[in-house]
């Protein structure tokens, strides 16, 4: 399997002039752990993540580093310390230059990329241009069916199959496909994620057994925590 059989595709982004307060928002709002700065073409400038976040003064959880005692007597941070806890906007905070992959890169070398780099995602990019995001979670729903069907990799029919569950689920649903990992191999269909009813969990079922081609349907959703989501 590949990152186009995993990925995310409806990301969220921002640019790098979007205040942090507002980043915040985002990050809450929809339950996720990161986003990804772009800028005008869709192109990936970096990323900011709740680690980006925390390392600013107004949380009260600002870093010291390892030489911190240098700082101490000498009264100053570094230049790049200061930026990164005092900044406003995404581009001052982001983490730039960002691991990228392309779509047709095999998961398991998506998997070595987040273990080399100490990540927990990376955006996907056709032409220089975003075009979707794995996470660890999409990962490992990837590697779990790639496990299952190892004999059958994904045609180009899974993947139509797999486009139109989530096309009818965007169309006719207000179920929150970028918490959901369609995973399709040869007609069978796996669920994966996290939603927020049981009504839910039912709707996501329903719209892939009414896909043409769709053999059968594993239905593994789980239900998201009052909390929300962090670390995916």
């Amino acid at each position: 399997m590949q990152a186009f059989d995993v990925m995310t595709q409806d990301v969220i982004s921002v640019s790098v002039d979007t205040e942090v307060r507002e980043i915040a928002g985002l990050l809450l709002e929809n339950r996720i752990s990161a986003v990804p700065v772009v800028g005008a073409q869709d192109q990936v400038l970096g990323i900011v993540s709740e680690g980006d976040l925390m390392r600013r003064v107004e949380t009260g959880t600002e870093r010291r580093s390892s030489w911190w005692l240098a700082n101490l007597f000498s009264g100053a941070q570094s230049a790049g310390e200061y930026v990164k806890s005092h900044g406003r906007k995404a581009g001052e905070i982001m983490t730039p230059d960002p691991v990228t992959i392309a779509e047709d890169t095999p998961l398991d070398e998506v998997a070595k990329l987040l273990e080399k780099h100490h990540i927990k995602r990376v955006p996907v990019v056709r032409d220089g241009r975003l075009v979707g995001i794995v996470s660890r979670a999409n990962l490992l729903h990837g590697l779990a069916m790639a496990g299952v069907s190892k004999s059958q990799p994904p045609s180009s029919d899974d993947r139509d199959i797999r486009a139109a569950i989530i096309k009818e689920l965007k169309d006719n649903t207000d179920v929150l496909t970028d918490h959901i990992n369609v995973m399709v191999s040869g007609g069978e269909v796996q669920l994966w994620g996290l939603v927020e009813s049981k009504q839910e969990k039912l709707a996501v079922q329903v719209a892939a057994e009414n896909i043409n081609g769709v053999v059968r349907v594993e239905n593994h959703l789980g239900y998201m925590p009052r909390g929300g989501l962090s670390g995916t």
